[in-house]
């Protein structure tokens, strides 16, 4: 996992770097590899944290 993906905590908003269809997402869970991202237009997803970097995003 990379140290991007390893801060992330419930609630951040991020975006998915090869997803922007869709949107902002909400974390909802960080454990071990497994990131569940409640996306605007693309429901909550389950991403595997060892295959992809979420984007962090601190200005809405």
């Amino acid at each position: 996992m990379s140290d991007l993906n390893a801060m992330l905590e419930p609630g951040m908003l991020v975006r998915h770097p090869e997803r922007s269809d869709w949107g902002l997402g909400q974390v909802q869970s960080n454990i071990d590899w497994r990131i569940t991202v409640n996306f605007e237009h693309g429901g909550k997803v389950v991403i595997d944290g060892r295959r992809v970097e979420l984007l962090a995003v601190f200005d809405v």
